[in-house]
């Protein structure tokens, strides 16, 4: 496995492991576009691959405009390797070396991502958009160790 920043090349694969989640699945793929992908990626914050013989099966990409965790998906087959939890460190130790805001997400209830993200010491804040539940994480949670 390799991981290394995400870059304008990658955004084939970047949406087509997107597209083959099975939990969180975006409504119509048109809602994100590739332009929308590059913005994240090359202005507004960065993002992160993990590659297994040459192909992506994961990414995470933190959004340092909005303080937020934009996504973070594992292709299905490659799903319970460690891949999403890597990820995430990767894409936290950068976020909080560059700001120390505190950062949000929101993921679907009852998912495997809210379970995971519980896990990783986010918290529960409510709701937000159309009933998506919306977690927090602070600088000094993350940085306890």
């Amino acid at each position: 496995m390799i991981y290394r920043v995400a870059e304008i090349k990658d955004i084939e694969q970047i949406q087509f492991v997107r597209q083959a989640v099975k939990e969180n699945r975006l409504s119509d793929p048109a809602l994100v576009p590739d332009e929308d992908v590059e913005a994240y990626i090359t202005k507004r914050g960065q993002g992160w691959v993990c590659e297994i013989d040459h192909n992506i099966c994961g990414f995470a990409i933190v959004d340092l405009t909005d303080n937020k965790v934009w996504a973070l998906f594992i292709h299905p087959d490659f799903e319970a390797m460690g891949i999403g939890k890597k990820l995430h460190k990767i894409m936290l130790d950068w976020y909080f070396d560059k700001c120390k805001e505190k950062i949000w997400l929101s993921t679907d209830p009852g998912t495997r991502a809210e379970k995971f993200y519980r896990m990783q010491g986010w918290e529960s804040v409510g709701l937000h958009g159309k009933g998506e539940l919306k977690f927090e994480m602070d600088y000094l949670v993350w940085n306890r160790d």
